[in-house]
């Protein structure tokens, strides 16, 4: 069996870095994300992913897991939920630079890359 890539996503980091009104309902931009991220994972048997969610995006999808998808919402900061989450990834998905430094040396890559890992997927 091929190894499994285990990617950690800031899910609010993710949806912010469009403007596609999602300011305007969190829950709904969550729940989007983790439709496309469950989809990506039923179709790929080697990547597994984890999405954070904070405040009020939490409200867009329950947490717990199905398949290779797991929904963990941050009962604080998301940045520190993140960090536990990263300990035994291969990757985190987010632009916060701070957030970067401190899961380092994981390997790390901007909403843009998952965007396009989508994006390629619905193709």
């Amino acid at each position: 069996m091929a190894n499994v890539t285990r990617i950690v996503v800031d899910g609010a980091n993710v949806v912010g870095s469009r403007p596609n009104g999602w300011w305007r309902d969190r829950a709904g931009a969550a729940a989007g994300l983790a439709a496309a991220l469950q989809a990506l994972v039923d179709a790929d048997p080697a990547t597994e992913v984890v999405l954070v969610l904070e405040g009020a995006a939490r409200s867009g999808h329950q947490a717990g897991t199905r398949g290779r998808l797991r929904v963990v919402h941050a009962p604080a900061s998301g940045d520190d939920e993140i960090v536990r989450q990263a300990a035994d990834s291969d990757l985190v998905v987010t632009s916060d630079r701070e957030l970067r430094r401190r899961v380092a040396p994981l390997r790390a890559e901007g909403p843009g890359w998952l965007l396009r890992q989508l994006d390629d997927h619905d193709a």
